[in-house]
């Protein structure tokens, strides 16, 4: 794997230091943040897909407001004497 350098500014390199656990790196730290946003923007493409699913799929929607109403407190089967 090819590394790569970033180069940061003073003021940048004080905020992310500020930012970080004091115990880890800024290089590691940067590399989280990364990682992070990638997941977080894949999630929001996943949804909207999900969602374009579900408006050309009124059964699916049906379905799922279905399963979101149903009661999570309750007992999946009735107890037993």
């Amino acid at each position: 794997m090819p590394a790569t350098t970033i180069k940061l500014e003073a003021d940048l390199v004080k905020k992310v230091t500020a930012l970080k656990p004091k115990d880890e790196s800024i290089s590691a730290f940067v590399r989280e943040l990364i990682e992070k946003e990638h997941q977080a923007r894949a999630n929001r493409e996943a949804a909207g897909l999900y969602q374009e699913f579900l408006d050309k799929n009124p059964e699916e929607r049906t379905a799922m407001e279905v399963w979101e109403s149903a009661p999570l407190v309750d007992d999946v089967e009735p107890k037993k004497p």
